[in-house]
């Protein structure tokens, strides 16, 4: 590789880290960490990138450095001198591209990388690529580093960057560099393996096997010596040999070909590699049409979120082409954001070849592939769900709150994604429902379909608004979500049918006493309940937004129901997690006029008697509400008042009352 010789025409200068490189250098340099040969999928990577964008560089500026070159990777080891050393002949870096790609971290996660690097080992193999410190990996193997890079741009010299990975680099000006970026790795003395060509080979095709550019291995040898030879001497001090390169990548675009001569392990590979993820994907749909666009895809659900990731990662999206040409490396325009956890390349024909990155998101070809796209998910996550349902339920745990998410924003696709929707609900006995199961199983006179909100599947189970339900064996999904409420706001009809937030205080359910009286329990009398109500009013004052008789309760002493003008009932949860300053909502509160502790409350209240306690247990019984719609602010205010109720229950016990 003796393009590769470079001359020195400037005393070197020397340059100091940033104070988060000198940090993460000393991390990398000594850390514990077994799994080093990804450094080298990091510079195949940065290497890939390069020679992509000089290939999307050089379809509107044909000057360019170097033009003939053949667009390719090439890593050469020499087990003797335990060097490596990988070049590209991508679009190469002038002096400042240096200092600002190797010289600072130019991401604003750095400190976050500092912060979880000291976690162990797994947390750093999961981050190394994350912040934008993939290159610095190389110091886990390296004594010292020397990148030497010419930037495609004529007027540009070349330069070459030194860094022993302690607290400085250097810069100095070199001739005669071919256009692209060469890393001349020195190995440190436990790092020597990877000086050995099927060591390197073994690496390429794990991780980065399906690279779109050929990665030539090059394999340097001393001339070949017989013992006893007179010329040995001669031949001592000779130049070593490079053996022929070779192509170690098998380079196919995958998306390219046929679905039916891929196998099942080629599209796990091909995922991992693109993805670094270490798991198989859950799903992967392979596209191929012509029309109504030209469309060449292969999607990737995988099998775990990122926790926190419904709030929008920066750098998701798919990998878009023209023709094997990177054009975006994160296109979020392909898919609906709801799709955002999906994976994958999209490569078109239809799409030209010089359209501008600016431009790609209006070209209308977008507009057709997105919605060639949406459709083949959507299709695909409905087979996955008729087909394989007990895989399904798994995509659902996973992802189900983007699905959910997407019935509420995306009113084109709502009809397919609400097919999608799975609930647990108070007959399925903890397991997941669609919506056609349960209008396939409701009752013949039943109108609606019914849903109540929770915190949780406990606190729904526990809901006074199901009394009626269960009393009349009505089913009814539990929604435990923050999102749910927002869904169903957007929603409001399934299969043909409304759905129903049963908290609605208007809501009309045909009275069958038999099922709801119990005669055996004695009603508050209506004074007694009068003045009960008159007295909650008083205690609760702006909480509520009226106190009344709740015709539909049966086990339960209280409920809280929302007004008929609160059209923002269902959302209150997600405004509580989102909103600064929230305020609960004030909405009425019901009783139930035959439960024995309203009956008893009522009758103090009648008496005037233990006003304190009565208030005390008023506020609690509406505390208690609140807690069950998952809607309380602060429950820590409450310790106080239950110590108080506690105290008087213990009292009357110990007394004998």
């Amino acid at each position: 590789m003796s393009e590769m010789n470079v001359q020195d025409t400037t005393q070197p200068e020397s340059l100091e880290y940033r104070t988060e490189v000198k940090q993460l250098l000393d991390i990398l340099a000594h850390s514990l960490y077994t799994d080093r040969e990804i450094f080298l999928r990091e510079l195949i990577s940065n290497a890939s990138d390069a020679l992509n964008r000089l290939q999307f560089e050089m379809l509107t500026n044909p000057d360019v450095v170097d033009a003939d070159a053949e667009l390719a990777i090439w890593i050469e080891v020499d087990a003797e001198a335990k060097t490596l050393v990988l070049r590209d002949s991508g679009i190469g870096m002038n002096r400042e591209e240096l200092i600002a790609n190797l010289g600072t971290i130019a991401h604003s996660g750095a400190k976050s990388f500092l912060q979880n690097a000291g976690k162990g080992q797994t947390a750093l193999e999961e981050i190394i690529g994350q912040f934008g410190v993939g290159f610095y990996s190389v110091f886990m193997v390296a004594e010292e580093v020397r990148v030497v890079s010419r930037s495609y741009r004529a007027e540009d010299h070349a330069w070459a960057w030194t860094s022993k990975g302690d607290s400085s680099f250097t810069l100095e000006t070199v001739e005669e560099a071919p256009r692209g970026t060469s890393i001349q790795i020195q190995l440190k003395e436990d790092a020597t393996e990877f000086a050995n060509g099927w060591r390197i080979e073994q690496i390429v095709k794990k991780h980065s096997d399906y690279v779109s550019f050929p990665i030539y291995l090059v394999e340097m040898e001393a001339p070949e010596q017989e013992v006893g030879d007179e010329e040995a001497t001669e031949t001592k001090g000779a130049e070593k040999q490079a053996k022929e390169p070779r192509v170690i990548n098998r380079r196919t675009a995958i998306w390219r070909q046929s679905p039916s001569k891929v196998q099942a392990e080629e599209y796990n590979d091909f995922y991992k590699q693109l993805t670094f993820d270490t798991n198989d994907p859950l799903l992967h749909v392979h596209m191929v049409a012509d029309a109504p666009v030209n469309v060449r895809a292969l999607l990737f659900v995988p099998s775990k979120r990122e926790r926190g990731m419904l709030q929008m990662r920066p750098d998701h999206g798919l990998r878009l082409y023209s023709r094997k040409i990177l054009i975006q490396n994160n296109n979020k325009d392909l898919l609906p954001d709801h799709y955002r956890f999906i994976d994958g390349v999209v490569d078109s024909d239809d799409l030209p070849l010089n359209v501008s990155r600016e431009m790609v998101q209006s070209n209308p070809v977008m507009r057709q592939l997105k919605r060639a796209l949406t459709n083949r998910i959507n299709r695909a996550l409905k087979e996955l769900a008729d087909e394989q349902p007990e895989k399904y339920l798994t995509f659902w745990e996973e992802f189900g709150v983007f699905i959910k998410e997407g019935v509420a924003t995306d009113h084109a696709n709502q009809e397919a994604l609400t097919e999608l929707l799975r609930f647990r609900s108070s007959k399925s006995d903890g397991k997941w429902i669609s919506l056609a199961d349960y209008v396939g199983r409701m009752k013949a006179d039943q109108a609606e379909i019914y849903f109540v909100l929770g915190e949780d599947l406990k606190s729904a189970a526990r809901s006074p608004h199901l009394d009626y339900f269960r009393k009349h064996e009505i089913e009814v999904l539990y929604l435990v979500d923050p999102i749910d409420g927002w869904t169903m706001a957007m929603l409001r009809e399934a299969n043909g049918k409304p759905l129903r937030n049963i908290d609605d205080a208007g809501l009309e359910l045909p009275q069958d006493e038999s099922a709801t009286v119990d005669e055996n329990t004695p009603a508050l009398d209506q004074s007694a309940f009068d003045q009960l109500v008159a007295r909650a009013v008083e205690i609760l004052g702006d909480k509520v937004r009226g106190v009344q008789e709740g015709k539909q309760l049966v086990d339960s002493p209280v409920r809280l129901v929302s007004p008929a003008d609160s059209f923002d009932r269902d959302i209150q949860r997600v405004l509580r997690l989102t909103e600064e300053g929230y305020e609960t909502p004030k909405k009425l509160l019901e009783l139930n006029r035959r439960h024995p502790m309203i009956v008893n409350l009522g009758q103090m209240v009648a008496r005037g008697a233990d006003e304190p306690l009565v208030e005390a247990a008023i506020l609690q019984l509406f505390d208690n509400a609140l807690l069950l719609e998952g809607l309380h602010a602060n429950p820590v205010d409450m310790v106080e008042r239950i110590q108080l109720l506690m105290a008087e229950a213990v009292a009357a016990r110990a007394k004998g009352e």
